[in-house]
C-alpha cells in the first residue's frame, strides 16, 4: 500500500503514543522477528520495531520486514521503525486512512 504524505503524517502522530512492540536484537533480521511482527500487526495494525544492535542495517532490515509481512513502512526515527497494515475486514480497521 503506498500511502500519501498526510496518510504517512497522521500515523506518524499516533505512533508517537505506541511503545515499541517487537525488538530486532544482535541477529538483524530472522524469521522470528518477521512473524512477530506479521502477528503485532495483524493485532494492531500499526506497530513500533525497536532495534537494539543492528544500528548500522536498519534501512536494510526495515525493508526486508516490509516486503516478509506485506506491511508499509511508514517512518524511522533513530533506532526505531513504524509499520502499517490494515486490517483486511473494514469493520475490524483500528485507523481509517
Amino acid at each position: 500500500m503506498e500511502l500519501r504524505s498526510y496518510q504517512r503524517a497522521f500515523l506518524r502522530s499516533k505512533a508517537q503514543q505506541l511503545d515499541p512492540v517487537v525488538y530486532v536484537g544482535k541477529d538483524g533480521f530472522t524469521e522470528g522477528v518477521a512473524g512477530a511482527l506479521d502477528a503485532a500487526l495483524t493485532a494492531h495494525e500499526l506497530v513500533k520495531v525497536r532495534f537494539q544492535n543492528s544500528k548500522d542495517e536498519i534501512r536494510e532490515i526495515s525493508s526486508r520486514l516490509e516486503e516478509s509481512t506485506s506491511s508499509t513502512l511508514v517512518a524511522i526515527t533513530g533506532f526505531t521503525a513504524v509499520f502499517f497494515r490494515q486490517n483486511e475486514k473494514p469493520e475490524d480497521r483500528i485507523y481509517r486512512i
